[in-house]
């Protein structure tokens, strides 16, 4: 009887407490009637659950403790679990400020084609992070990631003005996996990048491809790794974007843009002052999501909230592949921190909201 009075208690008024509190009387009445009327398989469930989630019978310091852990533990994702879209958009963005009612509006046109969202850990690897997280879950890997040695790209890239020399890794990767040089360790995650994505595409169903990717998104050395094997995959690309310009071959638009600016004109300095920097104290700016999208074979649409009601609401990167590249779905408030619509239905990823219109950045930061 006590064990069933605690877990009523539990039932009742949640299952989460700090500690037991003595039941009245009335407030024991009060549950023997409310218990009436659940079945009995449901209530020794929760019974079940309340005693898994919380041992009674442990001091309130260290149930706090174990919250305190599992809390940092949600902290330190890379991308969070599913939340409703329209409610995260209420919650975030309360008031009748005009960038609020702007903001909210915009999450209702998004909210036409997807119903939930995911938070995406916000430490300047965001685009970097929403983008491979989709195209793990979702897409075939590249046909270079099939067909070519892509570890051998770092060795590349050491004879060319040794540009991996200047290469900055995060969190000691280096150190902590026992490399003996940077190049080893690029080696490395190209190698776990072309596994991890082979794997997930193996999987038995949709279901089992995103829990194997939500394994890899876990705020950890392998997370951190596979990222940065993107940055020196987008490097790749770049060189070979420069090259093709200087033979006089055909290349994107955004190429000319990409080493237009005075802090970028050759692979070198956008490595140094550019791509070097991002995850530390810079994020991609819209040239180099043209970049990544070009490196990735995939279509980046983003949806600019701050710009809802006006043409440049959605914009795509690259603009020239729309038609014929899988596409993955970025939300932003502000063209710095991105997040990850979730689709109602499969096949909403190519789908357009109604009233909304589609366009292509007319000018890029530069």
């Amino acid at each position: 009887m006590d064990r069933l009075r605690k877990a009523s208690f539990l039932l009742v008024f949640g299952s989460r407490v700090s500690a037991v509190v003595p039941l009245t009387p009335p407030c024991t009445a009060f549950i023997k009637v409310y218990l009436v009327n659940l079945p009995f398989s449901y209530l020794n469930s929760c019974i079940s659950a309340s005693c898994r989630e919380v041992d009674l019978y442990r001091a309130a310091e260290e149930i706090e403790e174990e919250r305190d852990r599992r809390s940092r533990a949600r902290e330190q994702r890379g991308v969070a679990q599913e939340v409703n879209l329209l409610y995260y958009s209420e919650r975030e963005w309360r008031g009748n400020t005009a960038k609020s009612t702007l903001i909210r509006k915009g999450y209702e046109v998004v909210a036409q084609s997807f119903q939930g969202l995911r938070r995406v850990r916000g430490d300047n690897y965001c685009a970097l992070r929403a983008t491979l997280f989709q195209v793990l879950c979702h897409h075939p890997p590249p046909d270079w990631l099939q067909h070519r040695d892509i570890t051998q790209w770092p060795l590349e890239l050491l004879g060319q003005e040794d540009l991996i020399k200047l290469w900055r890794l995060p969190l000691d990767l280096k150190e902590q996996g026992g490399f003996g040089s940077t190049t080893e360790c690029l080696k490395y995650y190209l190698d776990l990048l072309k596994k991890k994505w082979q794997q997930a595409v193996q999987s038995c169903n949709a279901l089992a491809r995103q829990q194997t990717c939500e394994q890899v998104f876990q705020g950890g050395k392998l997370e951190y790794g596979l990222l940065e094997a993107v940055k020196l995959l987008m490097l790749c690309t770049a060189v070979e974007l420069y090259s093709c310009m200087h033979r006089g071959d055909p290349v994107p638009d955004f190429s000319w843009l990409l080493f237009a600016r005075d802090s970028s004109s050759c692979p070198r300095a956008f490595l140094t002052n550019h791509l070097s920097l991002v995850g530390f104290s810079g994020g991609l700016e819209q040239v180099e999501m043209f970049l990544l999208g070009y490196t990735l074979k995939s279509t980046i649409r983003v949806y600019r909230l701050y710009k809802a009601q006006t043409e440049e609401f959605i914009t795509y990167y690259p603009d020239d592949h729309k038609d014929d590249w899988l596409h993955v779905s970025l939300v932003t408030e502000d063209d710095r921190h991105y997040n990850i619509p979730v689709a109602l239905l499969d096949g909403a990823n190519s789908q357009e909201p109604h009233g909304t219109t589609c366009t292509s950045p007319k000018k890029l930061s530069l």
